[in-house]
């Protein structure tokens, strides 16, 4: 049994790791916290989330009598904090021995230049950052085994890398076009404006310029053109992705290509037929559709995800369950 701590617990991600952790017969959940000033302190987290009213824990602050508790008690810690709050947490923590599963970017590049772009801040423990793995289960498990600091993906990165990762030897030098649409959940549970029900209407955002760009270039390989959309919907991604692939290539060599995905419990792959996102929703899978034009060379795969689970929290169990042979 591997005790696992979760801090940032009061979120949506930090609540649904919390549900999956308690519910895996080979998890314990070692204790739920929140910042020392934030207003959920000392509430259940069934009084923030109705639906999660079988979990009996209550969110306690985060303070060094607290963390003192973990370094003794966990096994491990999962950061659901803001990027500069898991900066410095997870060097604290993977410092006294701890695995660290980071769900935010803090320790997604391994290129300290790109966090002051990217994020807003310098990165001041590059020594952990050397030691950090990127946590895209299906392509890292064996690194993710050998490593305590994991840095789980983001959730359009996970969509689009799942989708890519098996066509890069057939892609020319055209950009891949990744448009991505999700649901309100991935902008989080403060309240904002641009996120209340009146006001969400389906809309592009970040364009050009979005730091889940980088993050897919990085891990791909090869630079994309990514355009994120917010739709009116709670939770969910779909990724439609054009690609040119490589003079000669057949439907056979794209066929097989994906069959990296056979033995997957998770990933789905079908040719013709496309996922919508309801086929994914409150689910750890993902669903890619592909179909190919060998007359221009051009594909097209759609790939469908939670973003709250595969795209976040049920990545992050993976991870989890891949570093301890659980």
């Amino acid at each position: 049994m591997k005790n696992i701590a979760i801090i940032g617990a009061s979120g949506y991600t930090g609540a649904q790791i919390t549900s999956l952790i308690h519910a895996d017969a080979n998890l314990a959940v070692q204790g739920l916290y929140v910042s020392e000033n934030s207003l959920d302190k000392g509430r259940k987290l069934a009084d923030l989330y109705p639906v999660y009213s079988h979990i009996p824990y209550a969110l306690s602050p985060l303070s060094d009598e607290a963390k003192a508790k973990i370094v003794a008690e966990a096994d491990a810690v999962v950061l659901a904090t803001e990027h500069s709050v898991s900066l410095t947490l997870a060097a604290e923590f993977y410092n006294k021995g701890l695995a660290v599963f980071d769900l935010s970017g803090a320790y997604r590049f391994a290129d300290v230049e790109q966090y002051p772009k990217w994020y807003g801040f310098e990165h001041t423990e590059q020594a952990v950052l050397a030691q950090a793995v990127y946590g895209l289960a299906e392509w890292n498990s064996e690194q993710i085994k050998q490593t305590k600091m994991i840095a789980v993906p983001g959730c359009y990165p996970t969509a689009s890398l799942t989708a890519l990762k098996p066509l890069k030897p057939f892609l020319t030098d055209a950009f891949p076009v990744i448009n991505a649409v999700s649901g309100v959940t991935g902008a989080g549970r403060k309240a904002q404006l641009h996120t209340s029900f009146c006001e969400v209407s389906l809309t592009p955002y970040g364009v050009l310029g979005h730091r889940h760009q980088p993050e897919i270039a990085t891990h791909l390989g090869q630079e994309v053109i990514f355009t994120p959309h917010l739709g009116n919907f709670k939770r969910g991604i779909l990724a439609t992705i054009t690609v040119q692939l490589k003079p000669g290539t057949t439907e056979a060599d794209i066929a097989k290509a994906y069959s990296v995905y056979d033995d997957s419990p998770i990933v789905s792959v079908k040719q013709n037929q496309f996922p919508k996102v309801d086929d994914v929703v409150l689910t750890p899978n993902c669903h890619l559709g592909w179909k190919y034009d060998a007359n221009t060379g051009y594909l097209v795969v759609a790939s469908a995800i939670d973003n709250l689970m595969k795209g976040a929290a049920s990545q992050g169990l993976q991870c989890i369950k891949i570093h301890f042979g659980v």
